[in-house]
């Protein structure tokens, strides 16, 4: 089997989920199923205008890959994509995008899966709340509820 390369993006702009998992999937007939989760800014109750998402550059997109190739050696992934946006994102907007591609459907749920619990608990991401009122709010801090959905892939 010829090893995989995840591709790893951390950009400003938007993307296009259903371009990336064209992109995937183009060059390889033996992928059977495709899995993408994309994480949206929410508006928190009609409260939330935007939040401001931080990360650590060169950092956040060597953990990133680091996380992903894990996934691609755990489930015996075809193809995995990671893009994970920065700056101001309006509520609405997408702010992650994780493709995992196998040849059969359950290792791709898995691999998505693993990917988003390990961004959201390893990767130096940080985002802080902006309301509606034009007030910016504190930054969020972890959730325990985070930690233990890693926890399970130990």
């Amino acid at each position: 089997m010829q090893a995989v390369t995840p591709t790893i993006r951390v950009q400003a702009d938007d993307f296009d989920a259903a371009e990336e998992t064209r992109k995937l999937t183009a060059a390889d007939k033996s992928i059977g199923a495709v899995v993408a989760f994309s994480g949206l800014c929410r508006d928190d109750g009609g409260t939330l205008a935007a939040l401001e998402l931080e990360h650590y550059p060169g950092m956040a997109e060597a953990e990133m890959n680091r996380i992903a190739t894990l996934a691609i050696e755990r489930f015996n992934l075809l193809g995995l994509t990671a893009i994970h946006r920065h700056g101001k994102i309006a509520a609405g907007d997408n702010i992650v995008l994780v493709i995992a591609a196998s040849s059969h459907r359950q290792a791709a749920f898995d691999g998505a899966n693993f990917v988003m619990d390990y961004l959201k608990t390893s990767a130096p991401f940080w985002k802080k709340e902006h309301g509606k009122d034009d007030k910016a709010g504190d930054w969020i801090k972890s959730k325990k509820a985070d930690d233990k959905a890693k926890d399970k892939w130990r």
